[in-house]
């Protein structure tokens, strides 16, 4: 794995015994002064401990340092996770020499158990003694709970003519269908960038990527999405609508969807990534609509995995999505394989069709033939394995 450095950025990833595996289980990410931040939260109403400081410290706009850990994810721990994740903040922000208000909280793993605040402590000061610009990857293992493989990438765009970067981590395999982020993911740039523009890119952004992930139609308690840009590259800060503007989102979009698609590739159990591409809506909130009552349907995710065409399957999904169609306009297709035509499946088409969903990868076409709008979302099959993982996580 290529090693990623973001200019004015720092890294750890240690081990410090809140998981039973021993594996790194607390990540630190600092910046060298404070950087503008936005950030994006779960929807589920019962928020994680860190995710309700995590608030409230984004109303600042400023954020120079975040700590997170694996392992336990302080949530439903009511007032005692709270002064927790405080504690947490406080020590890193002591010894980090910064001030405690600038110190984002992030947990992730089981649900319900305090956390264990003197192996916390002990991995906060690990952490900071590690600290390195090369520790990128470190940092992103630490931040894995049931994950199969690291999931980072970067990219570098220009304004003005010097090079800059946007960078991300992302960790999850299970609870993806975030209806805003992802289970945790870190952007970082070096690029100065207008607060305004910073929140808002970070929102559309995620609306074609993390917002467009689906594993198993659960939402996090935890989820959260952190964006620094720390402009230690000294630029005039990016602001909205300039050509500068979109050469950053576009770097941006190209690290957060890497990191969506990885998301969805290391799901619980997962064989086979495939996107559902839904055209021909009228509007592209009902094409989302489509592809998400798609994606989510087990009988769906479960053909995927036995590489069974069972384009009624689909259908039907398309039919009880709540979006008003006229089945007689619909057509169907893996890939390049056409397997239903106006509403009617071609039978004919199965054998290579079901040659199509073998693979690792494969796109799911669906035309509603009512409109020009489009959308697509990312799913997994549904393997025995999901059940297995799941069904043993807390013993």
């Amino acid at each position: 794995m290529a090693m990623i450095r973001v200019p004015g950025f720092r890294f750890a990833g240690v081990a410090c015994g809140i998981k039973k595996s021993k594996k790194k289980d607390l990540a630190l990410i600092v910046c060298e002064r404070p950087a503008t931040a936005a950030a994006i939260f779960t929807t589920n109403r019962f928020k994680a401990a860190p995710v309700l400081l995590g608030m409230k410290r984004m109303k600042q706009g400023k954020i120079q340092a975040a700590v997170v850990n694996s392992g336990n994810a302080n949530a439903c721990t009511g007032a005692r996770g709270m002064r927790d994740a405080e504690a947490t903040c406080r020590e890193a922000g002591r010894l980090l020499g910064i001030d405690p208000e600038l110190v984002f909280p992030s947990s992730t793993g089981i649900i319900g158990v305090p956390l264990p605040m003197e192996n916390l402590r002990d991995g906060v000061r690990k952490a900071v003694e590690n600290l390195a610009p090369d520790n990128f990857i470190q940092a992103a293992e630490a931040t894995q709970t049931t994950d199969k493989f690291t999931k980072v990438a970067s990219a570098i765009f220009r304004v003005h003519g010097k090079k800059m970067t946007v960078a991300g981590m992302a960790k999850g395999a299970g609870m993806i269908a975030p209806n805003m982020a992802t289970m945790l993911a870190y952007l970082l740039t070096d690029a100065a960038v207008a607060p305004r523009l910073l929140r808002a890119a970070l929102k559309r952004t995620a609306g074609k990527t993390f917002n467009c992930t689906t594993v198993d139609g659960d939402t996090s308690t935890n989820d959260t999405a952190l964006l620094l840009a720390s402009g230690v590259a000294e630029n005039p800060p990016i602001q909205a609508g300039s050509r500068q503007a979109a050469s950053f989102e576009r770097a941006l979009f190209k690290v957060m969807k890497k990191l969506a698609i990885k998301l969805v590739e290391d799901g619980e159990g997962a064989t086979k990534v495939a996107e559902i591409q839904v055209e021909g809506a009228k509007s592209s909130a009902e094409a989302k609509k489509v592809a998400f009552a798609v994606a989510n349907s087990q009988l769906v995710k479960t053909a995927f995995y036995g590489s069974d065409p069972n384009f009624g399957r689909i259908l039907a999904a398309v039919g009880y999505s709540g979006v008003p169609i006229n089945p007689e306009k619909v057509t169907l297709a893996f890939d390049d394989v056409l397997v239903a035509r106006g509403g009617v499946g071609l039978r004919s088409k199965e054998r290579e069709a079901a040659k199509v969903l073998a693979r690792r990868s494969f796109t799911v076409k669906i035309h509603l033939g009512q409109g020009t709008e489009s959308a697509s979302v990312w799913t997994s099959d549904l393997s025995h394995d999901y059940v297995r993982i799941n069904s043993a996580y807390r013993t």
